[in-house]
């Protein structure tokens, strides 16, 4: 098969100015993204207005701040507080999370009227007030009580006012029972007028007065309740406790509220509630140490009466009212052994007590050991410890799950204070006990010396012992009461009020902000949506990308074709477009600079890429040359030159295929001055084995002796077989893309052609171009209106101006 050589030399180092850019074309996104400006400007439009209407419709909030002095080691008073009681332990993080903790939040709200909120409405929202309500309303904290939804109230006059619903959503909530809570499907007032401080019960259940404070008829006031809990948490989430410094003791609160008023009365009270919690742990022991002291006062006040009567009586009947010289020496030893021995039975019963509630680990709020006359060191140190370990262990219980560092932490420390306390307190039992040995041995002697003595002063002495052994303990326990009530009086919260709350300033909003950064975000929005679409977009857009793609050269790019005519390059020989042709043409001049004679194959990877419409018009713009051109319809499976000729696709070039009939007999006019046209003929069955034969052979050499350009239309290479075959017979060959069809993937069908195909004079063309869109910056090709060109037909101006159409 005789067929014309193909220049197999390499590509030709050619003048095109195909500028290849750098990575990145920043000038090149600019134009495509100003090639979206509308929408871009109705972002910026949107977000601008979105901030406007927030600003008009926030309320301003303010920053409320307090603060407090947390000390790690302060007495109450060291002045009575006897071995140190009343001192501490404080670490800052703990402190920290008790302020934030949700049971002081609910200790705070308590004490406070939050439970119900007011509410009036202005021209745009409903606010909340605070303080100076126009009403008010009575109602037990401690009945049950109708949360969630909300009321209308409106004063009718001095008297009365209507009362309705207007919000549902309520629930059934009894503080004394918080965890019984239901939900309330509707509340039926009983009828709308009522009158000021009239109660109003609703279900049956909940019962509320209305107090009329400074309302005037037309007022209409909003109101909700609220229970514990919920304020409790709502609070909680609102308040800021930090350190002023790193390692600093001075804790600030704060909170941003639209009510600065309640803020700061809120802060003020959570400062008291804490301050108050802490002094109430240390004074639980002190209390503790009376209450034992009350009580043996109690069991020896009855003792010493009944002595002392016993000892009046004994003197009355026997008419002796003092003891002998040798009686009293006797006497007053025996006095002071006794008083010996009533302490260390004290300080016995004391220790075996406090061993019990060890035992039981009940230790946390016993009485400190020097409250009632114990001097051991030791003992005084293990008890305060536990007992400061143990008070620090139920705040932290409080406000942190067991399985939280510092309550694991502190869980260890008193296990290990314990079991030393234990040990401690089985030695100064058998001391005591050993004590009382000794004192109980020196009575016995004394005993003895009072038997030498007259049986009347012997039993004088007798009783008068009892009753001065009552009263020394009587007496004593009166003295440690006292010290423990003056301890209990004196004691004051180690940690203090720095500074009470007071409002900083307003905070927000931020007009000028919001309205910049609802600018800043309406741009960016659309603009990140663009850039997003541009990098998920898996076809083929910008030609400096094709070119890094492909292996051959990018020869040019053409322009998007924007009206409907199929031949732009004849009838509207002015448009931009055809100009784009025209620099194709140029440049095929320098890709064969010494052939008279060209011819030329167009091919794409699929359908649908522009391959007709380029070989359609890159004929006609040899053919406006001068140079005899004739267009070979060689789509044998779906051709389409006929449609834009308006010609008749009766006989082709699958008619000289499959029989004698002449190639010459076979050509059309296009109706163009040196342009002919072979169509493809009716579609063949086998239209590969058809090209393959030895007569078209014959007739592409019989036609380019006849004609000076020869422009091959041939199948999608991608899809079909026979466009490979007809590479042999064209000495320039265009492989075509079409901007936003073309997959990226396509791209390895043509480098395939020439990595393993063998296929040379192949280049890459662009089709379909949009130049509005910044594609093709850098190229030569979209000459524009300072030279003259012009498109024949303008876009309506609604299209122009949202031009987004790829």
């Amino acid at each position: 098969m005789n067929v014309s050589s193909n220049d197999n030399s390499d590509y030709p180092k050619i003048p095109v100015v195909i500028q290849k850019e750098e990575d990145f074309n920043f000038k090149a996104f600019l134009s495509k993204l100003f090639s979206f400006w509308p929408w871009i400007l109705i972002g910026g439009i949107l977000g601008f207005s979105v901030s406007f209407t927030k600003n008009i419709f926030e309320s301003p909030v303010y920053l409320v701040e307090g603060t407090l002095v947390i000390k790690d080691e302060v007495p109450s008073s060291d002045f009575f507080t006897p071995g140190g009681f009343g001192y501490g332990y404080s670490n800052m993080d703990e402190e920290l999370g008790i302020l934030k903790s949700y049971s002081l939040a609910e200790q705070t709200v308590k004490e406070m009227n939050l439970n119900v909120r007011y509410f009036v409405k202005d021209r745009v929202n409903i606010a909340q007030i605070y303080g100076n309500t126009p009403i008010f309303l009575n109602y037990r904290k401690d009945k049950p009580m109708l949360v969630g939804g909300m009321f209308k109230l409106k004063v009718l006059d001095s008297k009365r006012f209507e009362l309705t619903v207007i919000s549902e959503g309520f629930s059934f909530y009894d503080p004394r029972n918080p965890l019984n809570s239901r939900k309330i499907d509707a509340v039926n007032l009983p009828n709308s007028i009522f009158s000021f401080n009239e109660p109003i019960i609703l279900l049956e259940l909940f019962e509320f007065s209305v107090s009329q404070i400074s309302s005037i008829p037309g007022d209409e006031i909003l109101f909700s309740f609220q229970d514990n809990a919920s304020l409790a948490r709502e609070m909680r989430g609102k308040i800021n406790a930090k350190t002023q410094e790193k390692y600093s003791s001075i804790i600030t609160l704060s909170m941003i509220t639209p009510l600065p008023k309640m803020g700061e009365d809120y802060i003020n009270q959570l400062m008291r509630t804490y301050l108050n919690r802490e002094l109430q742990e240390k004074n639980l022991a002190v209390e503790n140490t009376i209450k034992f002291i009350t009580d043996q006062l109690k069991g020896i006040s009855d003792s010493l009466q009944y002595s002392e009567n016993r000892l009046q009586l004994y003197r009355s009947e026997n008419k002796i009212f003092n003891l002998s010289e040798e009686g009293s020496a006797i006497f007053e030893k025996l006095e002071d052994i006794e008083k010996q021995k009533s302490e260390a039975q004290l300080n016995l019963k004391y220790l075996n007590t406090l061993k019990t509630y060890v035992n039981k680990n009940q230790l946390g709020d016993w009485s400190a050991p020097s409250m009632v006359g114990i001097s051991d060191p030791i003992l005084i140190s293990l008890v305060e410890n536990i007992s400061s370990l143990r008070t620090e262990q139920q705040r932290l219980k409080a406000n942190f799950s067991e399985q939280t560092p510092a309550v694991k932490d502190i869980n260890s420390r008193i296990e290990n204070a314990q079991k030393a306390l234990d040990d401690n307190l089985k030695s100064a039992i058998l001391s005591n006990e050993n004590i009382l040995a000794e004192l109980n041995r020196r009575i016995l002697e004394i005993e003895s010396e009072i038997r030498t003595l007259p049986e009347t002063e012997r039993n004088l002495i007798g009783i008068q012992r009892q009753f001065t052994i009552n009263e020394n303990i009587y007496i004593y326990l009166l003295q440690k009461k006292a010290e423990a009530e003056i301890t209990l009086a004196s004691n004051l919260p180690k940690n203090v009020i720095l500074d009470q709350a007071q409002t900083v300033g307003q905070i927000g909003p931020n007009k000028n902000k919001n309205l910049f950064f609802g600018l800043v975000l309406g741009l960016l929005i659309p603009i990140t949506l663009i850039a997003l679409k541009e990098y998920l977009n898996n076809k083929i857009e910008d030609p400096n990308e094709l070119e890094k793609l492909i292996k051959v050269p990018l020869i040019g790019i053409i322009g998007r074709n924007t009206s409907s005519d199929k031949l732009p390059v004849i009838n509207s020989p002015r448009s931009p477009i055809t100009e784009s042709f025209r620099s194709l043409r140029a440049d095929l001049a320098y890709l064969s600079p010494h052939k008279d004679k060209l011819c030329i194959l167009v091919t794409s990877p699929i359908s649908g890429e522009g391959k007709t419409f380029l070989s359609v018009n890159l004929a006609s713009v040899f053919s406006l040359m001068g140079k005899k051109t004739i267009l070979l319809g060689l789509d044998l499976r779906k051709p389409r030159i006929a449609q834009d000729f308006n010609l008749t696709n009766d006989k082709g070039m699958s008619t000289c295929l499959i029989s004698d009939i002449s190639w010459k007999e076979v050509v059309k006019s296009s109706g163009h001055e040196n342009l002919d046209i072979i169509l493809s003929g009716p579609i063949p069955p086998n239209p590969a084995e058809l090209l393959l034969q030895d007569r078209f052979t014959d007739i592409i050499s019989e036609i380019k002796e006849n004609y000076d350009i020869v422009v091959f239309d041939c199948p999608p290479v991608g899809l079909v077989s026979e466009t490979k075959q007809l590479f042999a017979f064209s000495d320039i060959n265009f492989f075509i893309f079409r901007q936003g069809f073309s997959d990226k993937g396509n791209v390895q069908i043509l480098n395939n052609l020439v990595e393993k195909g063998g296929v040379t004079k192949i280049y890459g063309i662009l089709n379909d171009v949009h130049m509005d869109k910044g594609y093709g910056y850098g190229y030569a090709y979209a000459y524009g209106n300072g030279y003259g060109y012009h498109q024949d037909k303008k876009l309506p101006r609604w299209k122009r101006f949202l031009r987004i159409k790829n």
